[in-house]
């Protein structure tokens, strides 16, 4: 008996460590994707959209309509100067032509368990700074805790990693709070690494770095290229670093070919609209369709030296509109929200200012099958039902549709539907001005916008809100305001946009979660705070596969819509280009980002 129990023993003891052995093993890999499977094998030479040949040299002189007042683009104080996120490299870096696949940069491969508990990275040991040091563990654990102290983007983004540990001298691992969320693996290698014993050393000026200020001094990057010369409002310009580490990579080969990039500043769109014709900027993307349809009309143009192009896209085209801080009572009613959209005559617009250029925008997920349409069937109904303690019967009952004006029947059936609704919400008209009952209060409403040729959009609106009796005006300010109001949420109306890929996740916490309505500098400039859209937002980011992901997704949409948080604007359907004729670029186009990085200075 005592050998049978014995053998039984070893056996056991035998089959535990097997399991525990194979339980262990690591699956490295070359790439992580929320798609079927990555595009490109772990022996690919180059991405297929890239010219692996194209030759290294010139310049490229970019324009931005703004200022800027501090290099250090990581927390809210002040305004980076445009391309300061570049001079840095991440763990993983996107395809252009895969909806959601990442490849190793800094890390060599990235291993994960089935449950998605942690993620796992593998530094490449000939990875560098920009002076000589290596790229070690210690950067990257300093990386995260450093930037999700210091802005509220990454505090969310990366809510879920509970600890970040150095496994090895060129290992890292980050533990989450939770299983089964798909993508946080990946987006683990998104976030820019920054150089701790910099950060941790003193300035030129011999005084202690303060990671959680602003700085002008030129900080220390690893990625292509690095600051070599500024003049504060003016210009910012960037070289092209010769021995930069990662320059022979498989995701880099053939990009970063201009020895120099140059970002001019600008007050105004029209004065850059004439440096551009002048030759003293080189690219412009262009958001005007005013100006795309009769800015550029010159001997140039007609001559080939200037070359107008459109860029298709297959990305979510994501939400643009008139966003209400409803953190301020005269917008908490939906009514009052109902009747502002009401009153704006996209049409009108399309037709008279915009050259018919635009199509509408109906939701936040738009051009996309994460796009909510009709009445909720499937498996996004079962969602929608799940929570419906949470919801309003209406996300049931009613479909979203944007008011269609264009012809004068149409503007004034809405303008009397908007003042049923203002009505209702406990508003009324005395000699042309909207009171409130309660308060006899006059409805004001101030637009806060840092281009003034924003205007020619918003007085066509404003009309129509004075004929309702709201009293409403635009206040144009510079960037640097702008954007300290936008971050403490100091306004009634901004124009804003919210992103989105075909792969939404943690992104959704910061642009609608109740936890970011009131953190300064969140995303949530809505000031959304509504248990629904907080359980969507938690199913979009655990759930278990495509199916559920789009639709979880379409319920976000759908109560996003039906709560009337913003006027929606309209896109264009594709990216907008003029260049001088200098450049060149591959023939195959990706469908997911326009990326200028993979151009080149055309030879003679």
């Amino acid at each position: 008996m005592v050998s049978i129990i014995k053998t039984l023993v070893i056996f056991f003891v035998c089959i535990y460590n097997v399991t525990v052995a194979s339980s262990n093993q690591v699956q490295w890999n070359h790439g992580l994707t929320l798609g079927d499977s990555l595009k490109y094998n772990q022996d690919f030479k180059n991405f297929d959209y890239i010219n692996p040949e194209s030759p290294k040299g010139g310049k490229i002189r970019r324009a931005v309509v703004g200022t800027f007042d501090t290099l250090n683009p990581f927390n809210i104080k002040g305004t980076p100067a445009y391309g300061s996120f570049d001079i840095y490299d991440t763990l993983m870096v996107g395809s252009d032509d895969e909806p959601f696949s990442y490849y190793g940069l800094i890390a060599e491969s990235v291993s994960h368990p089935d449950d998605y508990s942690y993620v796992t990275y593998k530094i490449r040991k000939n990875a560098k700074w920009h002076d000589g040091q290596s790229i070690t563990p210690e950067d990257i654990v300093w990386s995260l805790s450093s930037l999700k102290e210091n802005h509220p983007h990454y505090k969310f983004y990366y809510k879920n990693i509970l600890s970040v540990e150095k496994i090895s001298d060129y290992e890292v691992r980050f533990y989450f709070d939770q299983k089964g969320n798909r993508e946080l693996p990946l987006i683990t290698g998104q976030f820019p690494i920054l150089p701790k014993h910099y950060w941790e050393s003193e300035g030129s000026d011999g005084l202690a770095r303060d990671f959680g200020n602003s700085t002008l001094e030129f900080p220390l990057g690893s990625g292509p290229y690095k600051f070599s010369e500024i003049s504060v409002g003016k210009n910012v310009k960037y070289e092209r670093v010769k021995n930069y580490w990662a320059k022979d990579l498989p995701v880099n080969r053939g990009l970063y070919n201009f020895d120099q990039i140059i970002f001019e500043y600008f007050r105004d769109s029209t004065v850059l609209l004439e440096a551009f014709k002048a030759e003293e900027i080189d690219f412009v993307f262009e958001n005007s369709a005013k100006r795309w349809a009769t800015g550029y009309s010159s001997k140039a143009l007609e001559d080939g030296e200037i070359k107008l192009e459109v860029f298709e896209s297959k990305n979510v085209q994501g939400m643009q509109a008139f966003a209400f801080n409803t953190r301020k009572d005269k917008f908490k009613d939906i009514r009052v929200r109902k009747a502002f959209n009401l009153a704006f005559d996209f049409e009108w617009l399309n037709e008279n200012i915009f050259y018919n250029q635009y199509k509408r925008i109906d939701s936040y997920f738009d051009n996309s099958e994460l796009e909510s349409t009709g009445s909720p069937i499937g498996e996004e109904l079962e969602i929608l039902i799940d929570i419906r303690s949470s919801l309003s019967n209406e996300v049931f009952t009613d479909i979203y549709q944007n008011s269609i004006g264009g012809k004068s029947k149409n503007n004034r059936n809405n303008l009397r539907e908007a003042s049923i609704l203002l009505k209702e919400a406990g508003w009324f008209l005395e000699d042309g001005r909207l009171l409130n009952s309660l308060t006899n209060e006059t409805f004001k409403v101030e637009f806060l916008v840092s281009q003034s040729d924003m205007e020619r959009i918003i007085n066509p609106y404003i009309k129509n809100l004075r004929l309702l009796g709201i009293e409403a005006n635009i206040r144009v300010v510079d960037i640097t305001q702008y954007q300290q109001r936008v971050d403490n949420f100091d306004f009634d109306i901004i124009i804003d946009n919210f992103p989105q890929s075909l792969s939404p996740g943690n992104e959704q916490r910061d642009y609608w979660g109740s936890e970011s309505a009131r953190l300064v500098g969140s995303r949530n400039s809505i000031g959304i705070e509504d248990e629904g859209v907080d359980r969507l937002i938690n199913r979009i980011i655990f759930a278990k596969d495509r199916s559920e992901l789009v639709a979880a997704t379409k319920a976000l949409d759908r109560v996003l819509k039906l709560n009337y948080f913003v006027v929606p604007h309209y896109y264009s359907s594709g990216t907008r280009t003029a260049r001088w004729d200098k450049f060149d670029h591959s023939d195959v186009i990706p469908g997911y980002n326009f990326n200028l990085s993979t151009w080149w200075i055309k030879s003679n």
